[in-house]
């Protein structure tokens, strides 16, 4: 359906493909991986055509449709989620904006004198809806939006008044009820919610079109892609198999050119020795000639590229007493919405509590109550003898001051830390180079999180709270930080959708239902397999 035919595109001083080729045949699901900025987003831009390569050329089936959803969502206001979503859905959309303003106007005591009017036109504008489906379509968008955690207000009420993270979900919701030949989805896992993140998943397995997507969500990926495209050094390498099968085959790549580069080297070490100690014998002037020429033209094998692996290693955090956290007949609401009555919690140390619910079932407001970024309205919340908290939410990224490099920001935090290590710090949550010199209000999200992580981690606490750390994280500072947290020897308490964090760090689980708080002794995979569910309210 889409063939991108030795294409090679620069930007700016960085090259990013030089004659490189992929396909994405018809009912693919495909994952595009690459380091980041490597140039998945390009790629998809090309495939849209809203850029171009500066060579070969992007082939695409006649009458294909396409939809791209892409983290830069722009404007939304003036109408409900539900209308904006069927927007994508071509006139019928328009249809429908106009069926809500009649009724409106109908309704309207000032305009009581063109009702018969009115009423005629809503006739006429009401046949034309439902020959073009819209009754139906708008039933499916509910349906999309409710799968991805909307409230039958949250469609209805105006879209402008939604954060940054709903309006991505309006946009990928506008893109799913399309249903066009080829999705092409960049992050669609990001700013989702785990029952979403299922939801998604499922209806991703059950589209019957070509899908090519990125996701920094290890399970998610997996669960859907049975091809991988990797965008390595300006090529394009296809794998047949899921991410996990890629994951396998690249390293096996990597190990047999690793092999094959040491085993050329030792030859190469060996004829240049024997140049070098005949060179000078007439009697060896032929040997040493013909070795000379053989070298000459023997085709070198590069060494495989390492990809920039960071690691993070904790120092010892200081040990706390065996009582870490005592939650005892808390109560706490907002307005006229209950959150906890009579909530008892105790936290021991070393445990690491996932906490799991549905949307607004009061996970953050939990992980408040125990940072003290929250009072109970009553009950106690207690921290035990020699507790150090740190506390990761979400707009802690907001705090940092925007003027300061990242490096400054580190040295301001840890004054007496040496420069080499803060060097080291900063490198392991991916600041290297120039990177260090950047402001922090030129940062991306994730740029932002891995700054402030590190600052938590740094002169770590013996009590984590973290409120999904892995939002803005690429899969390989989560795989680092997935590895430096489960050597940590503190006690965590967290919230995060991203299944491969809960499978590998919890060992006990906190479940908030409408009908009560149970908890499970074992970590998350115990948890589901006791539950047969993967979140609260998903079958």
């Amino acid at each position: 359906m889409i063939r991108l035919e030795n294409i090679s595109k620069q930007n700016g001083h960085q090259i990013l493909f030089i004659e490189a080729s992929a396909t994405l045949q018809r009912g693919e699901k495909v994952g595009l991986v690459g380091p980041n900025g490597a140039g998945k987003s390009t790629l998809f831009r090309m495939m849209t055509g809203r850029d171009v390569p500066d060579e070969g050329q992007v082939a695409i089936d006649r009458g294909v449709t396409i939809g791209y959803f892409s983290q830069d969502v722009g404007e939304m206001a003036g109408r409900s989620a539900v209308a904006e979503v069927m927007d994508g859905a071509g006139p019928v959309s328009t249809v429908a904006e106009e069926l809500r303003e009649l009724e409106a106007a109908m309704t309207d005591p000032d305009r009581a004198d063109e009702l018969e009017a009115l009423i005629e036109r809503y006739g006429e504008v009401q046949a034309r809806f439902e020959e073009l489906g819209g009754y139906a379509l708008e039933g499916r968008a509910r349906e999309v939006l409710a799968g991805l955690s909307f409230s039958q207000e949250m469609m209805d009420g105006d879209v402008g008044a939604l954060s940054g993270g709903w309006k991505m979900r309006v946009a990928l919701a506008r893109i799913l009820l399309m249903r066009p030949d080829v999705m092409l989805l960049d992050e669609p896992s990001n700013h989702l919610d785990i029952e979403s993140l299922i939801w998604l998943e499922t209806f991703l397995k059950g589209y019957d079109g070509a899908l090519m997507m990125t996701s920094h969500d290890r399970e998610f990926m997996n669960r859907i892609v049975r091809k991988v495209v990797e965008i390595d050094a300006g090529s394009l390498t296809t794998y047949s198999g899921d991410y996990a099968f890629y994951e396998q085959q690249r390293a096996m790549n990597e190990r047999q050119q690793q092999a094959q580069f040491e085993r050329q080297q030792a030859m190469l070490a060996k004829e240049i020795k024997f140049i070098e100690r005949f060179k000078a014998r007439a009697s060896h002037a032929a040997q040493v000639q013909s070795r000379v020429k053989k070298l000459d033209k023997i085709e070198r094998v590069e060494p495989p590229r390492r990809r920039q692996a960071v690691s993070f290693e904790f120092p010892p955090a200081p040990r706390s007493g065996d009582d870490v956290v005592s939650l005892k007949a808390v109560h706490k609401a907002y307005g006229s919405r209950r959150i906890y009555e009579g909530l008892d919690f105790q936290v021991q140390r070393r445990e690491r509590w996932c906490i799991m619910g549905v949307n607004g079932a009061g996970k953050s407001t939990l992980l408040k109550l125990v940072a003290g970024a929250t009072t109970p309205d009553t009950g106690t919340v207690t921290l035990g003898g020699s507790v150090k908290l740190g506390y990761f939410a979400q707009h802690a990224m907001d705090l940092l001051d925007g003027e300061q490099t990242v490096f400054e920001t580190l040295e301001s935090a840890f004054p007496q830390a040496n420069q080499g290590s803060l060097r080291t710090l900063s490198g392991c949550f991916g600041f290297s180079g120039d990177d260090v010199e950047k402001r922090c209000r030129v940062l991306s999200g994730g740029e932002k999180a891995r700054l402030v992580m590190a600052l938590m981690l740094y002169d770590p606490p013996n009590l984590l709270v973290l409120d999904e750390p892995t939002n803005h994280l690429d899969m390989a500072t989560k795989d680092m930080l997935v590895e430096a947290l489960a050597q940590y020897e503190g006690t965590m308490l967290f919230v995060s959708h991203d299944r491969h964090f809960l499978a590998q760090l919890s060992n006990r689980v906190l479940e908030l239902t409408p009908d009560g708080v149970h908890q499970y002794g074992g970590g998350y995979l115990d948890y589901v397999a006791r539950t047969g569910h993967e979140a609260p309210g998903v079958g």
